[in-house]
């Protein structure tokens, strides 16, 4: 019996795409798969960028569907660089997710850490330092490396006659002298879409804030931009957010810009208490409006307070979901993706795959089960087969209710075992005839092991708690 599909695209180089690309040849049973990646090497948003993305008021630029030339293969002038491309990633990054529980499962992480995690968390911690994650995954892809296609856009996948047709530009051509992309379409059977949701930063809605970035633009950064915590040393800063991100900004700043740092939140996640009660750290409501006046920029809170003279604004407030090419597109105004059964197969036509469209999920751990179960889906091997349309709709309904209509519809979080589970059952044994393995049954300890640097960060802010107080007491 042969595949659901012969020929299959994966979109993106990530972990995700990576986790894809290495179930699906392990199947041993497609005839083609490739591998589209807009960067020149795999790793995502495992990349350093050291000059990062612009604020997200910016023009963003880049090719859409509108740009395709109206014959195809065609040589066009290169099109201006897509700045969200570029990564969060800064020189002094260590993971966030504990690393036992983080890696794929059948490759751990090396054992190394750096300074500064050491310092803070001590010796043998679970963080990993961003370089080790980016060599761990160059690494697991080396194998594939010839069914990759770099410097690579997907600028349009659109299902037409049973296929899929992707419209793809890739940039570096030298045609007479001069830099050129090259504009093509192939053609493919299912396509598995791993292109990651942490590319285009997300701002509150605030009342004068893209006038603001316009006439100060060097006052408003989105965590994406964060660098290098010398920018901000005696500044009067601003920090937007209530998650890990705004977490991780205000340990790095509260100790080294002036006085206090203001925080403002709309909600918290309350396990981070330690790190919103840190000396010098100001909590304010949600930023209502902000203004421009000779001293620069006055943020405004719902509360009817201000705080003038502001040097920095720094939003830590997440992400948008993009998948401008997908056709039609599936984000909705509220930053989900509707119509993908479990967050994965588009309902009505499982040709059309996401893999690590998930958040609170362990990370690596699941999209590498994601990855297999729709590779031995798409190759026709699964144990049990997907329900009915009729019945994926309905889980889309009850997710609703459950997780309501916004990006925590995505959140796995506090039911991983039910979601390794499915996938674990779904995917089934390997084949006889493939290289495929068995996927380790959920083990709760892959949740403790994954909030470990979470619990390792909430002792280090408390220390400094109880530092800021010894210092007090002696004074007194």
């Amino acid at each position: 019996m042969g595949p659901r599909y012969q020929n299959i695209a994966v979109i993106g180089g990530g972990p995700s795409g990576i986790s894809a690309t290495k179930a699906l040849v392990e199947e041993r049973i497609f005839q083609t798969v490739r591998l589209f990646e807009r960067r020149d090497r795999v790793g995502g948003i495992w990349h350093y960028d050291p000059v990062p993305d612009v604020f997200p008021t910016a023009t963003k630029a880049g090719s859409n569907p509108k740009d395709i030339p109206s014959k195809l293969p065609h040589f066009a002038p290169p099109a201006l660089e897509d700045l969200t491309s570029r990564t969060a990633i800064y020189d002094t990054l260590d993971s966030n997710v504990g690393a036992k529980a983080m890696s794929f499962s059948h490759t751990p992480f090396p054992l190394v850490n750096s300074a500064q995690s050491t310092r803070y968390l001590g010796h043998s911690n679970p963080t990993r330092p961003f370089r080790v994650v980016a060599k761990y995954l160059e690494e697991l892809f080396k194998d594939y490396l010839h069914l990759a296609s770099f410097n690579t856009t997907v600028v349009k996948a659109e299902k037409k006659s049973e296929k899929w047709v992707l419209t793809l530009r890739q940039s570096g051509h030298l045609v007479n002298g001069e830099l050129k992309d090259y504009w093509w379409e192939e053609q493919f059977d299912a396509v598995v879409v791993a292109s990651g949701h942490y590319s285009v930063p997300q701002t509150p809605e605030i009342l004068g804030l893209e006038n603001a970035a316009t006439k100060y633009p060097a006052h408003f950064e989105h965590s994406k931009e964060f660098r290098n915590p010398d920018d901000y040393v005696d500044k009067k800063v601003v920090v937007v957010g209530g998650n890990v991100s705004s977490a991780d900004l205000v340990a790095d700043l509260h100790a080294i810009v002036k006085a206090p740092l203001e925080l403002s939140q709309r909600g918290h996640n309350e396990a981070l208490d330690s790190a919103w009660n840190l000396p010098n750290v100001k909590l304010r409501p949600t930023v209502s409006e902000i203004k421009t006046s000779a001293r620069g920029i006055n943020v405004y809170y719902s509360d009817g307070s201000v705080t003038e003279g502001v040097d920095k604004v720094l939003f830590a407030t997440g992400y948008k979901l993009s998948y401008p090419f997908i056709t039609p597109d599936p984000v909705t105004p509220n930053n989900r993706v509707a119509g993908f059964y479990q967050h994965i197969w588009k309902i009505g036509d499982p040709s059309l795959a996401l893999v690590g469209q998930v958040r609170a999920a362990i990370s690596f751990r699941v999209y590498e089960y994601q990855a297999v179960a729709v590779a031995r889906y798409f190759a026709g091997r699964n144990k049990a087969s997907l329900p009915s349309p009729r019945e994926q709709d309905q889980w889309e309904v009850d997710r609703l209710q459950y997780k309501g209509n916004s990006p925590i519809f995505h959140e796995i979080k506090p039911d991983f075992k039910e979601y390794f589970d499915f996938l674990t059952e779904l995917a089934g044994p390997p084949a006889a005839e493939s290289d495929g393995y068995s996927l380790p049954p959920w083990e709760d300890k892959w949740a403790e092991h994954a909030f470990e640097i979470l619990q390792l960060k909430d002792k280090y802010w408390k220390s400094l708690h109880k530092k800021k107080e010894g210092f007090v007491s002696a004074k007194l």
